[in-house]
């Protein structure tokens, strides 16, 4: 009888042994599925590398057919985005040129973007992945610092691997100006 009650007590531990153990992999598996934030910024990385290409702001004609550098940088282990922009062919001095840079990460539930702004504000915006799966659109959340000049809205749209655009619209007191970036890789 000493047997059958331990030959018993093995069996059941084996039981709920295998029963937590498949428990853990369900677990796993589902923890294992990327959200939308991490998608998206999934997304946005995928663009990291030198890129090339002239802006068009419609809006300011003057401002039009410059030739932009851009570097963007996967950082923090992964976890952040350097976004930093300059016109192309000048030195990284900016006490002389427009050097903004911008940081994208998940936090929480959302893909944020802070745009460190050479007007001296930092807006935050949320972005979302569009139906189209290459598209990540960002709406402005809030800002900290300045709100008469700031940038309020932009998006990012991958055309294949070695070329996106991104439209960003910077507020001027209350009139909307947009600027639209036509992008190559550079390396």
């Amino acid at each position: 009888m000493k047997n059958l009650g331990f030959t018993l007590s093995v069996v059941l531990l084996s039981v709920a042994t295998v029963a937590l153990a498949q428990t853990d992999a369900k677990k796993s598996s589902v923890a294992a599925a990327p959200s939308e934030a991490q998608k998206s910024f999934a997304t946005v990385k995928s663009l990291a590398g030198e890129w090339e290409g002239p802006v068009t702001v419609p809006d300011a004609p003057e401002m039009s057919g410059s030739k932009m550098h851009l570097s963007l940088r996967v950082t923090s282990r992964g976890h952040a985005l350097v976004h930093e922009f300059q016109e192309a062919g000048t030195p990284l001095d900016a006490t002389k040129y427009d050097h903004p840079v911008t940081m994208f990460y998940v936090d929480g539930d959302q893909l944020t973007l802070v745009h460190y702004c050479d007007a001296g504000n930092r807006p935050r915006m949320i972005g979302k992945t569009l139906p189209d799966g290459k598209t990540v659109d960002f709406e402005l959340k809030d800002i900290s610092g300045s709100t008469e000049h700031h940038m309020h809205h932009s998006v990012f749209t991958i055309i294949d691997d070695n070329h996106h655009t991104e439209d960003w619209t910077f507020m001027m007191k209350d009139k909307p100006i947009h600027a639209h970036f036509d992008l190559h890789r550079a390396n």
